[in-house]
């Protein structure tokens, strides 16, 4: 689609020359341009995402969009299958706006409203079923988009009471939109890419736009509610903080037949952020939520540190890792990645600062890390869906941008001091014995950070499982 033309994307335009981008640090700013990207377009929003929950922040969204498909917005949404569980009316009642087009990214053939179900019943189509789609990805009119790492949920956007992510996106305006747009398109088109009246059967006579309109209102937040003069004065004041920069678009082709018959996994992306690693100069920066670096990246980041390219990480903890599985398999890489002289480093579930990012009282919430970047040397940064593990570098497909600019790079090492520092990360050192030890700025722990025996033994139970592949 060509991009919109208005006055307000006019004044978006005029702001740089090139391509602008913005940092969206915390969630509470991701959020609220994601809201003023809703309520600003006039033609078209396309959005992509791996998982949206029936949540405050979920149901928020969907309030908003669909009233802007009652002014006139036509609307296409994506949604990869894997966590539709229990969510199947509300999709099909969005469906049938006029303005709103769902479709769902390789499907479960059989449907059930648990996860455990879904997939037991599911499992003599594993192979097509474990291939996901795994991008995140919010366009406006052609004009402005979102792209990063967060899913449409509260533990994304610092709401969720017990439990929240720090993760990262860019805001994005110039010609980099057009090729997020034309990349949409290749999924919106892809032949596993299934609209919902293809996928799942027709709701209740009671559950129509009417119900589903005034549900919503009862329910979900409301939107920002600007008026035309303050969003104006928004883009105006983003726009002005906006970094200038050359981009690069890496993602993944989408699946045209079956996914387990592909003659290629997706792994473009993949391909692209090795040949970016290989360009290392001096100092190479990777943050990372599930840390399993598959033969080809740790050969990629040895060469490096024999170049004398300095290697920082920045990854979960035990305690702070969603997916026990995903920590049990990294843990089998630490002795060689500390040993080939990678400077790391895991989050601490209480983080001290963790009210960066989620909301007040922080006491009894955990902190998690959910953000993929890396940064080469001073000058580029990507920023994108793809975990550094196998299963986003080989089985599903993800997205993200290369930036050339020295300033976006600056910010991020900004940004990302705080993380790394001892009060919110332990830094993993060999012992003069040999062996690992944990160092925060209180304790110094010869094993790794856990909330009981039970879950030490939890991680090794899993370790000894041959499924570090899948992860």
């Amino acid at each position: 689609m060509a991009p919109v033309t208005n006055s307000l994307w006019q004044a978006v335009e005029s702001g740089h020359d090139g391509n602008g981008f913005v940092l969206l640090n915390d969630g509470t700013r991701a959020l609220e341009w994601r809201e003023r990207m809703i309520e600003s377009a006039t033609v078209a929003l396309d959005l992509q995402t791996f998982l949206w929950k029936e949540d405050r922040t979920g149901l928020l969204l969907f309030r908003t969009i669909l009233e802007a498909a009652d002014r006139g917005v036509k609307i296409r949404l994506l949604v990869d299958d894997t966590f539709t569980m229990g969510e199947n009316d509300l999709i099909y009642d969005l469906d049938q706006h006029p303005n709103i087009e769902f479709r769902i990214y390789n499907p479960f053939r059989r449907r059930y409203d648990s996860i455990a179900l879904r997939q037991l019943m599911n499992l003599g189509e594993f192979s097509r079923l474990d291939h996901r789609m795994h991008n995140k990805v919010m366009i406006s009119d052609s004009r402005a988009a979102i792209v990063g790492g967060r899913n449409m949920a509260d533990e994304y956007f610092g709401h969720h009471e017990s439990g929240n992510f720090r993760d990262m996106e860019l805001l994005c305006s110039g010609p980099v939109v057009q090729d997020l747009s034309r990349c949409f398109d290749e999924y919106w088109n892809s032949n596993w890419s299934f609209p919902v009246s293809r996928v799942l059967k027709r709701p209740s006579a009671e559950n129509d736009l009417t119900h589903i309109r005034t549900w919503l209102e009862e329910t979900a937040d409301e939107g920002l509610r600007e008026d035309a003069a303050e969003r104006m004065d928004k883009w105006v004041e983003v726009t002005r903080l906006a970094s200038e920069g050359e981009s690069t678009l890496l993602f993944d082709e989408p699946a045209q037949v079956n996914p387990a018959q592909a003659e290629e996994l997706p792994n473009q992306l993949s391909n692209e952020l090795l040949s970016w690693i290989d360009r290392a100069e001096k100092e190479l920066i990777l943050v990372s939520a599930y840390l399993i670096p598959t033969p080809e990246l740790e050969a990629a980041v040895e060469r490096a540190e024999k170049r004398g390219v300095v290697v920082r990480i920045l990854t979960n903890s035990l305690r702070s890792n969603n997916h026990m599985s995903a920590h049990s398999a990294y843990r089998h890489h630490l002795h060689r990645l500390i040993g080939h002289g990678a400077d790391l480093h895991e989050v601490r579930s209480k983080a001290k600062d963790r009210s960066h990012y989620m909301l007040m009282p922080v006491d009894e919430k955990h902190l998690g890390l959910h953000a993929k970047l890396l940064l080469i040397d001073n000058q580029y940064a990507f920023i994108g869906s793809a975990n550094l593990d196998p299963r986003s570098l080989h089985l599903n497909t993800e997205i993200g941008l290369l930036i050339d600019s020295p300033e976006i790079n600056r910010q991020l090492r900004e940004l990302l001091a705080i993380d790394f520092h001892l009060r919110n990360a332990w830094h993993v050192q060999p012992s003069d014995n040999g062996a690992l030890i944990w160092v925060s700025d209180e304790d110094t722990l010869t094993s790794q950070p856990a909330d009981s025996e039970f879950q030490r033994l939890e991680d090794w139970f899993l370790g000894i499982l041959p499924i570090e592949e899948k992860m």
